[in-house]
């Protein structure tokens, strides 16, 4: 009789733990108890909160505000300080909720582990709390358990363990107790069952080697606490601006403050509160509020196409992704198995469908075709759908399969070919059956039809069934002498497609038999035919990664599946490099350098572990790539921390995975990624848009400031004007540009460089040009006003208003960056600019004309006449900026320009 499991190595892997097939005592179980520590994953270390909640406040930008409110404060303009502060907070508040993804994630992988274990303690079977297992304790495994530990087995009868969280791949692996290779990748190591996996059919036992913090999940948990989580580009980007910003600001703060007090001999009190005045006109204190509510709509934009967005910045970190690594199983695929095709003599059928739907097109040499004209296709799909312990359901609109994957997908084949899956069943009764072993590599099953006729089914591996069979279907429906030679490489080519082969045979016995044994299917049988299954790949996948390729994005396959099925799924969706793979194994004989050089060229890679892909994701951000990572199990957790943007999926997506993730896919769709890249990218616009807005605005209300005191004249504007324009537009038509839908070419430019600044040259001289357009506008009507004899309070109010007109111009010029704006459709604009630019002017005209209003700005009515010389000076304002965009354009070639490159 077979021994159960390979006697020598076993017995040395016990006697390593000091341990017997029997078991621990409950004492040996005690003394290690308090040896190895409780199985479970360790706490992290923890910060205070308070420190936590103090931590968003030490910035630079913040550390500007927060001098605004201080100088607002003393200036006693209590709305501004309240305005300032609120913001502040209001930043402080969201990152003090979002603090925490690593602990959020390890709590994930925690509540992974199982928490009760059937062991052998004393040689008696018993239920113990999962937490109390230790190395050298005997598992007991069986269908439906969750493993609590990594165990090595010692039994196994039929075992399969879903290894997916870990792995990756589609399918159950089967589990044996022969020993494997040392250097053996996870997903090719039988003999061992892992923390965390599910036992998905067959009983075994195994031996604890490892508990807690030193299992595979446990490894994983410790990578993410070690995993640096790297700073988005806006974040980047941003802190470099605030620095400048605030430099600047102080330096001509500074300058002016001594140049007036020594060279003017101005009072230094007058001087302090008008520097005063001039830095609160310079920062863009509503900048951090308009920024984020530009994130927050994008979010929302982000919801409605099914990606979830966990942290603000990450939607802009899309918008300059140039390299999307993605798992394959559950991500480019469906993680269903579909039978892609079936081989009978004389014929190779392919099939058509979705999942585990028993519905979907049957062809023959690309012709569709009614299985039920052929008579050796319905013969395969009775016996795959007798030789069958699944069952499909339709739940929810969809079909979901109960037991093992690749039944329920041959079930799924007997319903496209036309065989009624129930009626077959109830038309011949099972009477006995060998269960599929991993030693023997086969299922067969006796049936008995309402004549009384007994057959035999059989479905296994083609090169074990090869063996068994003596004869082949023919081509008329009798059996003939077995070509294994033309079976053998019709197998091999269905499997360098990615496909996983099954051959079925069938046998004939006499009426009376109603037993099956091993001698019943060792030989005589007949092959029907070979059926090629597949984890197909998604069909909008496909598009998505042509979409993805037109914008400049490459898209690599990192997955735990073997090379060939990589392979064949890579070329099935379309990607760039498919002639080569490389494995994990490939990957550990490479130093980091050799890494970069092959992740720059390769774009799938098999059979990896954890630290494979998070060396791919590193490798790829050293050479100045902004990367997303896409993925579903505990595995890809590290990756998807480590990544610019870390993407989960939402529906079969593991905790661990969603946690460490910035953005979460609710449908488990790759093409719902391309979607969120288009608005990552429209919200980076929109974000330009909103900078190239308001620094010019605000450049140009301190250069009034500047010019008057440099050379001693009258403000033309006050600062509590100023403080107004800064409050009712920085609030309303700043945030007019976040709701700015996606510009056409948005897809068609390539990713930004991942170092490109905000503040580019040409903004620079945007900001120069425009700042200096407004301070000759404010000047120029002011000079006009005193001129005509007005007092300076009117002659103010046409100043004040005349800013206030050119910035809602200046609006509608800087809605349409990449284009021309004197179109239809950006003078139509959104509703969301209607009705800011509607809210502004109604304010402006109230501040104007209402008499408590006049008495707090100190204004006076502007008449109707001079009103439309202030309109007039917005036109002329547009016109001209609007020229200066179009010769820049021809000048620096349009297509270059709308490209982005500039």
């Amino acid at each position: 009789m077979m021994r159960d499991y390979h006697a020598a190595e076993i017995d040395a892997c016990l006697d390593t733990l000091g341990a017997t097939a029997g078991g621990l005592s409950t004492s040996d179980a005690a003394q290690r108890l308090e040896t190895h520590g409780a199985n479970r994953l360790p706490q992290p270390p923890k910060r205070p909160a308070i420190l936590r909640f103090l931590s968003h406040f030490h910035n630079i930008l913040i550390y500007v505000l927060l001098g605004s409110a201080v100088i607002t404060l003393v200036l006693q303009h209590y709305t501004d300080t309240a305005v300032i502060l609120a913001v502040v907070i209001a930043n402080a508040v969201i990152g003090f909720i979002q603090e925490g993804k690593a602990e959020r994630a390890m709590e994930s992988i925690r509540g992974m582990l199982a928490p009760h274990a059937a062991v052998l303690r004393d040689g008696e079977r018993r239920s113990i709390q999962a937490e109390e297992l230790v190395p050298g304790d005997v598992v007991l495994l069986e269908a439906g358990d969750k493993v609590p530990a990594d165990l090595r087995l010692i039994r196994a009868h039929g075992l399969q363990v879903q290894e997916a969280i870990l792995t990756g791949e589609s399918v159950p692996v089967e589990k044996a107790t022969a020993p494997v290779a040392g250097d053996a990748a996870l997903g090719d190591r039988s003999s061992m069952a892992y923390s965390g996996t599910m036992v998905t059919s067959g009983q075994g036992r195994g031996l604890v080697v490892a508990t807690g913090a030193h299992t595979e999940i446990g490894r994983i948990s410790g990578l993410l606490a070690e995993v640096e989580v790297l700073a988005t580009p806006l974040v980047r980007q941003m802190n470099v601006f605030a620095k400048w910003l605030t430099i600047l600001i102080l330096l001509i703060a500074a300058v002016l403050l001594v140049y007036g007090y020594f060279v003017e001999h101005h009072d230094f009190t007058e001087m302090f509160m008008a520097v005063v005045g001039l830095s609160v006109a310079a920062i863009p204190e509503g900048l951090p509020a308009v920024l984020t509510i530009t994130l927050a709509v994008g979010v929302q934009a982000m919801a409605r196409r099914n990606a979830i967005v966990r942290r603000l910045p990450a939607i802009e970190t899309l918008g300059s992704v140039s390299v999307i690594c993605t798992d394959k199983t559950g991500t480019l695929t469906r993680n269903e198995m579909m039978v892609a095709s079936v081989a009978v003599t004389g014929h190779l059928f392919s099939f058509e469908g979705t999942g585990y739907e028993p519905e979907g097109a049957v062809l023959l040499a690309d012709s569709r075709v009614n299985g039920l004209d052929h008579l050796h296709l319905i013969e395969l799909a009775q016996a795959a759908a007798s030789c069958n312990d699944a069952s499909l359901h339709l739940r929810d609109g969809f079909w979901t399969v109960e037991g093992d994957p690749m039944e329920g997908a041959l079930l799924a084949l007997a319903g496209k070919v036309g065989v009624d899956v129930s009626q077959e069943l109830s038309a011949r009764t099972r009477t006995d059956e060998i269960p599929f072993d991993s030693r023997h590599k086969f299922m067969a099953t006796l049936h008995h039809d309402r004549p009384g006729h007994a057959d035999i089914f059989v479905k296994g591996a083609p090169e074990q069934i090869l063996a068994m069979c003596a004869e082949q279907r023919g081509a008329s429906g009798d059996s003939a002498p077995l070509d294994e030679a033309f079976w053998t490489d019709r197998a091999d080519s269905m499997a360098a497609q990615g496909q996983r082969v099954l051959a079925i045979a069938t046998r004939q016995v006499a009426r009376d038999q109603t037993a099956i044994d091993f001698d019943d299917v060792e030989g005589g049988l007949v092959l029907v035919g070979l059926v090629g299954l597949i984890d197909p790949p998604r069909a909008e996948s496909i598009e998505a990664v042509a979409e993805c390729r037109r914008a400049g994005i490459r898209v690599k396959m990192i997955t735990g599946d073997h090379a060939g099925t990589a392979a064949a799924i890579g070329k099935l969706i379309g990607l760039e490099s498919t002639g080569k793979v490389l494995t994990g194994r490939d990957l550990d004989m490479m130093d980091d350098a050799e890494l970069a050089v092959a992740v720059s060229t390769v774009d799938i890679f098999a059979r990896t572990n954890p630290e494979h892909k998070l060396r791919l994701v590193m490798a790829l951000q050293s050479l100045g790539i902004t990367v997303a990572m896409t993925g579903d199990g505990v595995n890809d957790a590290p990756a998807l921390k480590r990544a610019d943007a870390g993407i989960a999926m939402g529906r079969k997506g593991s905790e661990a995975a969603k946690e460490a993730a910035e953005l979460v896919l609710a449908d488990d769709n790759f093409a719902s990624i391309v979607a969120a890249v288009r608005e990552g990218r429209t919200v980076y616009d929109n974000i330009k848009k909103v900078i190239s807005w308001t620094l010019p605005t605000n450049a140009g209300e301190a250069m009034t400031i500047v010019v008057a005191l440099l050379f001693g004249m009258t403000l033309p504007i006050t600062p509590v004007q100023i403080l107004w324009v800064n409050l009712i537009t920085a609030v309303t038509l700043g945030i007019a540009l976040a709701f700015e839908p996606t510009e056409d070419n948005t897809m068609r430019r390539p990713p930004r460089p991942r170092d490109e600044p905000l503040l580019t040259g040409t903004l620079g001289w945007h900001i120069v040009f425009v700042s200096m357009l407004f301070l000759g506008g404010v000047f120029g009507i002011y000079a006009y006003a005193v001129d005509r004899g007005y007092s300076v309070d009117l002659a103010r109010t046409m100043a004040l208003n005349t800013l206030v007109v050119m910035e809602i111009f200046h609006l509608f010029f800087i809605r349409n960056i990449y284009g021309t704006s004197l179109t239809w459709k950006a003078v139509r604009a959104t509703p969301v600019v209607w009705a800011t630019v509607i809210a502004v002017t109604a304010a402006q005209f109230a501040i104007t004309y209402i008499g408590p209003l006049q008495r707090v700005f100190a204004t006076e009515a502007v008449p109707l006449s001079d009103g439309v010389l202030i309109v007039a000076t917005g036109v002329m304002l547009f016109a001209i900026i609007e020229a200066e965009k179009q010769v820049r354009l021809s000048l620096t070639g349009r297509t270059r320009y709308r490209a982005g490159v500039e």
